[in-house]
């Protein structure tokens, strides 16, 4: 009820700040503090899946932004505008105000310290940022700032000290629950899990995190950790717990992963999951059926192209209708075609030279054209086989993707049909998690990078 309170005021004051020509009513009206809260709120329901709430986040930041430039060393007197200014800035506010502002404040030796640490960690000084942060203890600061440390804290060590990492966005969780930095510290709890191995915080961080968060703007982030953790860790992880996990998910997002997860293990060789993830796709929920998504049918077919059952994949692959593949698909789809070709083709006789001839014969030409250039799947390295990241490089990023073991795609043309679309030579990074790159999309990705992704 309090909170609820505190939010109803807030926008009061917000709205009638924002209905004015000039930000100055805001600047008269409300303190540091006030507006960062006011931001912070806006945050959480955007956490939470109210997009419509976005346009209401840009205008607090620019807001924010104004008050904390014009704001004096009286205003800093109050703990709570100081509190409120390394906040904003681990918010997605901009560096250079955070700085100027920090220059003008009195304040103790240790909120100083925080300070420079907030300050090196957005200038892209990680290494300082850790030294100055390394004796803060975030459960012994006020909750609304050590809950933002602990996941900057969290971020910074991820590569380095794992478990250390995991420790501190433990604590970010607990000191905010049901806010943007919960659901920050969850999705890269995720990663973090992936690559120590720990099949079992994998699970639990995974369902935490489909459970609250499914509907935020960054859970494609959250998509490419989930579908990578299960590639990796499907040794650990029990085809049980994996369907336990997507069935907290809608329809359409549990066929999408399904589909993602079939795609790279048929490309890696992981013919059971494959299988699995693909018949789980096509089986569909409320008895809606993706029988007839040619994706499944190609994915599902993909690993058991070289099996005894040859000709019922030629079969379902000739069925396949190539106008619905998007190019990187379609290129996989001649890949599977012409290897069941190779399987079924008779062994072609070699001529027999006539002796009178041979000696005039000149010296054959080395055939490279024979060399293998398949995969650890069995499948020729294609378009979109590298990454399924949003973004053309094949590494996590926040909590990112395990690269595929393809081959380099320069060898891809030995293998691929001369029928082949000219545009499988390309790199195809769409995905169909992930809406087009726009410019609230951009934004988002910067606000999260300061709200605790490692600064590259």
């Amino acid at each position: 009820m309090k909170r609820a309170a505190l939010t109803s005021r807030l926008m009061g004051l917000l709205l009638l700040a924002t209905a004015c020509p000039s930000a100055g009513l805001a600047q008269d009206t409300l303190q540091p503090y006030q507006l960062v809260r006011s931001l912070q709120l806006v945050q959480d329901r955007i956490a939470a899946g109210d997009h419509a709430a976005m346009p209401m986040q840009a205008k607090l930041l620019e807001m924010t932004d104004a008050r904390l430039r014009a704001a004096d060393a009286e205003d800093f007197k109050d703990a709570r505008n100081f509190r409120a200014l390394l906040v904003y800035g681990m918010s997605g506010g901009n560096p250079v105000t955070v700085e100027a502002a920090v220059s003008r404040a009195a304040s103790d030796p240790r909120n100083l310290a925080i300070a420079k640490g907030v300050i090196d960690y957005l200038n892209g000084r990680p290494g300082e940022a850790i030294e100055a942060l390394k004796p803060i203890d975030p459960m012994t600061l006020p909750g609304d700032l050590g809950a933002f440390l602990a996941l900057v804290k969290g971020s910074l060590l991820a590569t380095d000290q794992p478990a250390a990492a995991l420790t501190l966005l433990d604590e970010a969780k607990l000191l905010s629950p049901g806010t943007l930095v919960e659901e920050a510290a969850l999705r890269r709890s995720v990663g973090i899990a992936v690559t120590q191995g720990d099949a079992a915080r994998f699970a639990r961080v995974s369902t935490q995190y489909v459970e609250r968060y499914l509907y935020s703007p960054y859970a494609s982030q959250f998509a490419d950790s989930f579908v990578s953790g299960v590639i990796a860790l499907h040794m650990s992880i029990s085809q049980d717990k994996l369907a336990d996990i997507t069935s907290m998910m809608d329809a359409e997002r549990e066929k999408v992963i399904y589909l993602r997860i079939a795609r790279r293990a048929a490309i890696d060789g992981m013919s059971d999951l494959s299988a699995f993830a693909a018949a789980r796709a096509e089986q569909g929920r409320d008895g809606n059926t993706n029988q007839g998504d040619p994706r499944a049918l190609l994915y599902s077919s993909l690993s058991t192209v070289t099996s005894d059952t040859i000709e019922d994949v030629r079969a379902k692959l000739g069925k396949i209708d190539r106008g619905k593949l998007s190019n990187g698909d379609r290129a996989l789809l001649d890949a599977a075609q012409a290897i069941a070709g190779e399987v079924v083709a008779p062994p072609a006789s070699l001529p027999t030279p006539s002796p009178a001839l041979a000696p005039a014969m000149p010296s054959p030409e080395p055939e490279t054209a024979a060399a293998s250039t398949t995969d650890a799947a069995g499948l020729p390295p294609v378009e979109g086989a590298v990454s399924e990241q949003p973004a053309a490089a094949p590494s996590l990023d926040a909590a990112a993707a395990t690269p595929s073991a393809s081959a380099p795609a320069t060898e891809a043309a030995t293998v691929l049909p001369a029928s082949a679309p000219a545009a499988a030579a390309s790199t195809d990074t769409a995905d169909p998690t992930d809406a087009a790159m726009t410019k609230t999309r951009r934004q988002l990705d910067l606000i999260d990078q300061m709200l605790g992704a490692a600064p590259k």
